[in-house]
């Protein structure tokens, strides 16, 4: 049995469209499902058989090393590496290659840090190894490839293009996407030029198709979400909780509702679908909340109606106030009687007097 590989972990980017959530933490922190984004990430790479796990971080790069340390209450052996300036993808991977120990030949796993799967991890090793490919990609299939970059394969599963967010029917040659998750030659890395920015995406890979190197997809459709949108974050989170996505790491006995051990819930109120209400956050009587998560310290009043929403740090929502997919930031207080929908976003720390929005929308 040949030894798991070693891991990289892409946590730089900045969640600018996660916005107001990641003002003041990285994406990758972001509390889903009781915990740290990242920490489910983690753990189902140690349940592969993942030891060593290199963290390429960027921005907010101070927060991650307090909460993981070395990682040994997972398992693991986490080193930290913070790129000065984006690198892109490619960059991230090549800056952070002296931490690794792999021979060149061996494998070496990269995750992308915004990536919620049920990826069979050692089965996309497997298919790498028994190739002997340079680079085998994680493929998922997707209803609607336009917004991603389409990877169409032969029938043995090599890669043959690599084609970048289609527009047209005509552009549309396959359902296959680049998911995020690779296993990479060591020696492939150590090629990737430094001290510039590098899209493993756009140049490593089409370059690597066009020098002749094996790139080698394996289809994994089990459960894959890409969680860079307040909408998918807040459906990923109740994913975990309902146990549809798999992760060792969530806190608690998968259901309709995670309530972590100092939260207090009225018990009048009523939790579904894959809520979680965080430590020290307070629900009130009557409140009823449906797919949505409660951050830490944040207070939902009586009466209070909230759907598919998340609610930060801190913050207050008031007594009959209506949420329906909205991010509201750490710290904001949306008074009483309110009512915000469909995309709208409350900045940290804003106050909404009672009664102010009866309706918002974001445009």
């Amino acid at each position: 049995m040949n030894q798991a590989p070693e891991a990289i972990l892409l946590v730089g980017g900045k969640g600018t469209r996660l916005r107001p959530l990641t003002v003041r933490t990285p994406k990758p922190m972001v509390p889903a499902a009781g915990v740290p984004f990242l920490t489910h990430q983690l753990a189902r790479a140690r349940a592969a058989g993942v030891e060593h796990i290199v963290l390429a971080t960027s921005y907010l790069a101070e927060v991650f090393e307090p909460y993981f340390g070395d990682g040994s209450d997972l398992g693991l052996h986490i080193e930290y590496v913070t790129e000065r300036e984006p690198l892109g993808t490619g960059g991230a991977i090549r800056n952070v290659a002296s931490r690794l120990r792999s021979g060149p030949d061996d494998p070496v796993l990269v995750f992308n840090g915004d990536i919620l799967t049920g990826l069979d991890i050692p089965a996309l090793v497997e298919t790498h190894r028994s190739c002997d490919a340079d680079v085998s990609l994680h493929l998922t299939r997707v209803d609607d490839p336009r917004a991603f970059g389409l990877v169409p394969t032969d029938g043995t599963g090599r890669v043959t293009a690599f084609l970048e967010k289609p527009q047209t029917p005509e552009e549309i040659v396959t359902d296959q996407i680049n998911a995020g998750a690779y296993v990479f030659r060591r020696s492939v890395i150590d090629a990737i030029p430094t001290g510039r920015p590098v899209s493993v995406e756009r140049e490593t890979f089409p370059g690597l198709l066009s020098d002749g190197a094996h790139l080698q997809g394996m289809v994994d459709s089990t459960y894959w979400l890409d969680l860079g949108t307040p909408h998918a974050f807040v459906r990923g989170s109740a994913d975990l909780v309902l146990g549809r996505a798999p992760s060792p790491a969530v806190p608690g006995r998968r259901g309709d509702r995670l309530v972590l051990p100092t939260a207090r819930v009225a018990p009048g109120a009523k939790l579904t679908g894959g809520t979680v209400v965080a430590e020290g956050a307070v629900v009130a009587e009557d409140a009823r909340i449906d797919g949505s998560a409660v951050l830490a310290g944040a207070v939902v009043e009586a009466g209070a109606v909230i759907c598919g929403s998340l609610v930060g740090e801190g913050a207050r929502i008031g007594a009959r106030t209506v949420l329906s997919g909205v991010v509201v930031g750490d710290g904001a207080v949306v008074g009483a009687d309110n009512e915000l929908r469909d995309g709208a976003r409350v900045w940290c720390d804003a106050v909404l007097p009672a009664g102010a929005v009866r309706f918002s929308s974001d445009q």
